[in-house]
Order: structure tokens, then C-alpha cells, then sequence
């Protein structure tokens, strides 16, 4: 009878479950075999004519390797850079100090609000905001014309590291309350009992961060390195719209998926798909580094000290 019963509350599961797997099937799985199947076919619109479907195998992806592809990605690594070191940062400082019982921080729960806030305004807003401040008709530049700090206007966005650094603090200001909540909550799942032992053996805040809080929160920063990577090479709203499309000043702020958009823009699904295929690479692979470089599952040491027992055993036989 109680078989019976969990198999009858097991179907329900299934049926409960079954409108998303129908739904990812449709617009999700579908999709994503369709690109790849079209990045090994030439596919494009020529004027009012459309070339193809017409298969052509590896030559799209041999041709994304001659085109600035790699100029792109590096363009796109480094305006993810400037925005991530600084939302990790300073992430940790406030996870770690709104997270410490010993301080007694009052209003918590508004500090955290007024954190998250800017994750909840859109990209697009975001960009234009800044756009509009940082113009050389803008605000900013009246500010400190009439404070005296510049003599004539600065140009942001007409250089490469201005438009960089707009782009990165931009990304750094919408994610840094997500990080903060996440490692937060993180940092609040550690047992105090750990904490307190840290203290009585004479810990410091240094030590106590790096020896007991970074190992204990390990697989929330794995999580949160790893959705950052791809974030950043999905990157295409800010600099799309503060630079108008063209990833200006002389592309340098041109990231893939800009690159990836002008390719869906002239309709060379071919090319798109290639391009596609990479990218979905690229955050395999960095996926995986980022996995294996915080993977915790020799906590104890015990797998590493077994390895080197065997080592040291092994030359010691080759010595005899």
C-alpha cells in the first residue's frame, strides 16, 4: 500500500515537472542544435537574395580564426577584468563586515537594500545614464569645468580607456550587490563555533579571513567566478548602447557578442552559429579551470599526503 502511494506522489512530480522540460525542449534545445547545425553551412543574405542553405562544413569556423575574433575576445576579457576585481573586492569587504557578529552593525536589512538596489535598474537605463553624463556636453564635464579642474572639455567615450573603464564600472555597479548578498549568505552558513575557535587560537581578521572564511566558502565563489565568466562573455547591452553598436573608439570596446550581433544583423547565420559553437567553448573550458582550481574534495589532505607516500615510495624502489 505505502509503495503504491509514493509511486502514485512520484507521477505527480513528473507531471508537475513536465511543463518546463516541454518548454526548454521548444525554445531552448531545439534552438541551440539548429545553430550548431547551421555553423557548418553557408547561410546568409545577399542584398534581397539568400544564399544557402549550403553545406560547407568547418570553413565558417576557419575563417572566424582569420577574422578579429580574437581581437574581440580580448577586448571583451579585458573590460570584464576592470568590472570583476572590484565587485569581488569589495563583494568580500561588505559580505565579511555586514556577516561579523562582533561589530553589531545596526540597519542591517536597509544596507543590504540600498546594495542591491542598482542590480534591479536595466542595463539599457544604466547605459544611457552614463552615456548622458559622461558626454562632453554632459554634466560631469560642466562640473569640473566649473569647479576648475579641467580647463576644456574631456572627451570619455573618444578614448579607448575611458570608454573601458565606463564599461567596467558600469558592470561593477549593477553586480556588486548580487555578489555581496550571495557570499553574505555564504559567509552567514559557517558555523560561529568555527569562528570562535579561530579567536581563541589568536587568529587575527587577516588570518581569520583567509584561513577559516575563503575555504569555507569556496563553492559559492566557484559558483559566483563561474556565472561572472559567463556574464562577461555574454557582455552586450552596455557597451552596445553607450557606444552606439560600433564598440568605439576604434573597436576596442567591440566585445564577441557585439561581434556576434553585427554577424545576425547582415543575416550570416552561418558565421553566427560558428561564432556560437566558439563562445560555448570558451566557457566550457574556462568553466572547467575555474571548477578544477576550486574543486574541495580533498578537504583533510588525506588524498594528497597518499599520493605523495606512494611517490616517495616509488623513488625509493628505483634507489634499490
Amino acid at each position: 500500500m505505502k509503495k503504491r502511494k509514493a509511486s502514485g506522489y512520484a507521477k505527480w512530480g513528473y507531471i508537475f515537472i513536465l511543463p518546463f522540460f516541454i518548454a526548454y525542449f521548444i525554445f531552448s534545445l531545439i534552438p541551440l542544435v539548429d545553430t550548431v547545425r547551421y555553423s557548418f553551412y553557408e547561410y546568409y543574405q545577399s542584398g534581397i537574395k539568400v544564399i544557402g542553405p549550403n553545406y560547407v562544413g568547418l570553413v565558417n569556423y576557419k575563417e572566424l580564426l582569420h577574422s578579429d575574433m580574437f581581437r574581440y575576445a580580448g577586448n571583451t576579457m579585458i573590460l570584464w577584468i576592470i568590472g570583476f576585481i572590484p565587485q569581488i573586492v569589495i563583494a568580500m569587504i561588505l559580505a565579511s563586515w555586514f556577516s561579523d557578529a562582533r561589530l553589531k552593525i545596526h540597519g542591517k536589512q536597509f544596507f543590504k537594500v540600498v546594495v542591491y538596489l542598482p542590480n534591479l535598474i536595466m542595463a539599457s537605463a544604466f547605459a544611457l545614464l552614463f552615456f548622458t553624463m559622461f558626454s562632453t556636453s554632459g554634466p560631469i564635464n560642466s562640473i569640473l569645468m566649473n569647479l576648475g579642474i579641467t580647463s576644456s572639455k574631456i572627451d570619455f567615450l573618444g578614448s579607448t580607456a575611458g570608454t573601458r573603464l565606463l564599461v567596467g564600472f558600469m558592470n561593477f555597479l549593477m553586480w556588486f550587490g548580487n555578489t555581496s548578498i550571495m557570499l553574505m549568505a555564504a559567509i552567514m552558513g559557517i558555523s560561529q563555533e568555527v569562528f570562535e575557535a579561530a579567536d581563541i587560537d589568536g587568529c587575527n581578521r587577516l588570518q581569520r579571513f583567509f584561513m577559516v572564511t575563503l575555504p569555507n566558502i569556496r563553492p559559492i565563489l566557484a559558483y559566483t567566478l563561474i556565472t561572472s565568466i559567463i556574464g562577461g562573455l555574454q557582455m552586450f547591452d552596455v557597451p552596445q548602447i553607450l557606444t552606439g553598436g560600433k564598440g568605439s573608439p576604434d573597436r576596442t570596446s567591440m566585445t564577441l557578442i557585439m561581434f556576434l550581433n553585427n554577424h545576425l544583423k547582415s543575416k550570416n547565420y552561418g558565421m553566427a552559429g560558428a561564432l556560437s559553437v566558439y563562445l560555448f567553448i570558451i566557457a566550457g573550458i574556462l568553466c572547467a579551470i575555474v571548477y578544477k582550481m576550486t574543486d574541495d574534495s580533498d578537504p583533510d589532505g588525506s588524498r594528497a599526503a597518499e599520493k605523495a607516500r606512494k611517490r616517495a615510495e616509488r623513488k625509493a624502489g628505483h634507489k634499490r
